[in-house]
């Protein structure tokens, strides 16, 4: 992750979710990532890193991710998941071709 970090470090420009069950979740999130598991130190479900990455990837740029929201939709919650305000990936182009 600091590896990343150091070629990239604009935190909107790469979005990093690192962890797993029991993680040190301050050190992660202080090594660089956007999203880490596990607050409360528990065990998190292998979709949560899923419906955070999805609600990431079709959330327009211009949208920050609401937190509260997308992590209250995890099936672990705030004990499992935890992140810092990131903006969406998702841009939209027109016209839309017709082939």
């Amino acid at each position: 992750m600091q590896k990343a970090r150091y070629y990239e470090k604009n935190m909107d420009d790469l979005v990093i979710f690192a962890g797993a069950c029991q993680s040190y979740y301050e050190a992660i999130l202080a090594a660089g990532a956007n999203f880490a598991s596990s607050p409360k130190r528990v065990l998190i479900h292998a979709f949560d890193p899923v419906f955070i990455a999805e609600k990431i990837a079709y959330t327009s740029i211009y949208d920050p991710i609401p937190l509260k929201e997308v992590i209250a939709d995890t099936i672990t919650g705030l004990d499992g998941i935890g992140g810092l305000e990131t903006p969406g990936k998702h841009r939209r182009g027109i016209p839309k071709s017709s082939y």
